[in-house]
């Protein structure tokens, strides 16, 4: 009896050991994925990063590495940026426009997706699905309506046409993302909140708004984001160089003809990447919360 017990005891310790083992293996064939996968997405930065400070003769050899230095490096590059290019008005524009954008976003779509998940509307469930659809309309569909738009209202060749532009793009997916979070936000709350004399309006800027704060965070980003690197209606509606935005100031002030500055091009994306970069990984938590909340719930 004693060794069947200790039989058992040995194998249940052999079965033990070989699952701490299979973790081991497991948790380092985890770490050299991410660590990979990881690698592969950055090689874009640290090529970027390197073209940056290299000169021309080390860029235009074929024969030369393009991850290391086979001349010395300079600041030619970045400084040419900044001394022959409007950059800093570029930087200056976008983050004026992606404010207000922002703002608009926020102003229009916290109401409807509010009174969409919340009043008890036959045609809410619909009215809310279209709302999204629009946001998959290809711009180039909607292009000649908004020039028109643009320009009876005076604003071509300005930025405040991107201002006025943009919002047609971000409201439908933050009241499509923001209905998904007002809806995980139990009602009983809010009922609460009345019944201690708060008024509609208040229970929804005092307790639906901050419980619903990741979603607006994930909104926050994307408007932001989508208005620091959209491209065509930039490109179209906005010519003068003092009104241009990141996207298309840089590319239009260092591709002169068929030559191509691509040391401070690649400055210029990395200058920018950088601040959005760090900004996304201090909030990244909150922004996946508000994208797989807004749509599960939604």
């Amino acid at each position: 009896m004693a060794a069947l017990d200790l039989a058992d005891a040995t194998a249940v310790d052999r079965r033990r050991r070989a699952a701490g083992r299979n973790h081991v293996v497991r948790r380092i064939f985890l770490y050299v994925a991410v660590v990979v996968v990881g690698a592969v997405a950055a090689l874009p930065f640290i090529w970027g990063t390197i073209t940056s400070f290299k000169q021309d003769p080390d860029l235009y050899n074929v024969q030369n590495n393009p991850f290391t230095f086979n001349l010395h490096p300079t600041l030619h590059n970045v400084g040419l940026l900044f001394s022959h290019t409007r950059f800093l008005t570029f930087v200056a524009n976008t983050m004026e426009v992606g404010g207000l954008v922002v703002v608009i976003t926020l102003a229009l779509a916290l109401p409807a997706a509010y009174s969409l998940a919340r009043l008890q509307l036959r045609w809410g469930g619909p009215l809310g699905i279209g709302i999204f659809l629009v946001y998959l309309v290809p711009p180039s569909l909607l292009f000649i309506s908004l020039s028109r738009v643009v320009t009876n209202l005076g604003l071509q060749d300005s930025k405040w046409s991107l201002v006025l532009v943009y919002p047609t793009i971000t409201i439908p997916i933050a009241v499509w993302l923001l209905i998904g979070f007002f809806k995980s936000v139990p009602r009983d709350i809010e009922e609460q909140a009345m019944i201690d004399g708060y008024s509609r309006l208040a229970a929804f800027w005092r307790v639906a708004v901050p419980l619903a704060f990741p979603g607006i965070v994930a909104v926050v980003v994307f408007a932001f984001t989508l208005a620091a690197h959209e491209f065509i209606y930039a490109l179209a509606f906005v010519s003068p160089t003092s009104q241009k935005t990141v996207s298309v100031g840089v590319p239009t002030e260092l591709i002169r003809g068929d030559v191509f500055f691509w040391q401070s091009l690649q400055a210029a994306a990395i200058l920018v990447a950088l601040p959005i970069a760090f900004v996304f990984n201090l909030l990244l938590e909150r922004f996946i919360a508000g994208f797989t909340m807004g749509a599960v719930k939604g």
